[in-house]
């Protein structure tokens, strides 16, 4: 009876210890924390910042940019390139490009060149500056008052916030764009290369100022800082009877960076002080 039991023992712990990996590693994973919702918390527009949209006396164009769907023929062309093409002006280009295929093709061959483009761009680092250029000053001097004093922001000039590349680079415009996706994707912000915040725009959120002190309300733009790499090639449409194939040839790659400002938000820091700034 004592040697069924010390089996019966022995075959428990051995079964534990099999076990036990697999529960450490569940809990394990119970607990990592998810880099998506880590991702999603950085670019969380934080209290400081507003949305001025409906205040604005200036009405922002939205530059909302379209995802261009390639048509049939240019799935299957950009299926064959080796290199992936993500350029909505290339592929514009594709879908407007018609080819009559034929029986009596065998044999045919032929080779267009179609340029040099940049083809597409992976994101390395997408980050928020809520303080990306001061915007405005609202004032007051309550040093000589007996009680507080409340202001608001209110634009004392039209002021345009520009972004763009850091660096000079081939077909700029085209790299902008394809950035302008990427970056619009992660952050689910509303971004663009210009915005502008118009005179008398304002927001009725009070600041209050202490007697005996002054009171500065500074408005920022807030913007995008982008990074990443963005790949050139020369492209070139083969055709060798009924097939045709995208070639890809004197590849290469470029870091880049570009500022882009978030659309229509204002960010506020209020300071309060005994002597002038």
């Amino acid at each position: 009876m004592k040697k069924a039991a010390a089996i019966l023992v022995m075959t428990m712990v051995f079964m534990m210890s099999i076990l036990a990996p697999g529960f450490a590693e569940e809990t394990k994973t119970k607990k990592a924390p998810q880099p998506k919702q880590a991702e999603k918390a950085k670019y969380t527009i934080p209290n400081s910042v507003m949305n001025v949209t409906k205040d604005n006396t200036y009405p922002n164009p939205t530059e909302d940019l379209p995802f261009l769907q390639p048509s049939e023929l240019t799935k299957d062309l950009i299926k064959t390139s080796k290199v992936k093409i993500e350029n909505p002006d290339l592929i514009r280009m594709l879908n407007e490009t018609t080819i009559n295929s034929t029986p009596f093709a065998i044999g045919y061959r032929a080779i267009v060149y179609l340029g040099e483009w940049p083809l597409n761009y992976v994101s390395s680092e997408t980050s928020p500056n809520w303080e990306f250029q001061k915007i405005n000053t609202n004032y007051y001097d309550n040093r000589g008052g007996n009680s507080i004093y409340q202001i608001h922001y209110v634009q004392e000039q039209q002021k345009s916030v520009k972004g763009g590349l850091t660096a000079k680079i081939k077909n700029a415009e085209d790299v902008q764009k394809m950035m302008l996706l990427k970056a619009a994707k992660k952050t689910g912000l509303p971004l663009a290369f210009e915005t502008i915040v118009g005179a008398g725009t304002k927001k009725d959120h009070i600041y209050n100022i202490q007697p005996k002190r002054l009171g500065y309300l500074y408005a920022y733009a807030p913007a995008i800082n982008e990074k990443g790499k963005v790949t050139y090639g020369e492209v070139y449409l083969m055709l060798k009877g009924s097939k045709k194939i995208i070639v890809v040839k004197n590849v290469v790659s470029q870091g880049i960076g570009a500022w882009i400002p978030i659309q229509d938000h204002v960010s506020f820091g209020f300071v309060s002080s005994e002597r002038p700034r």
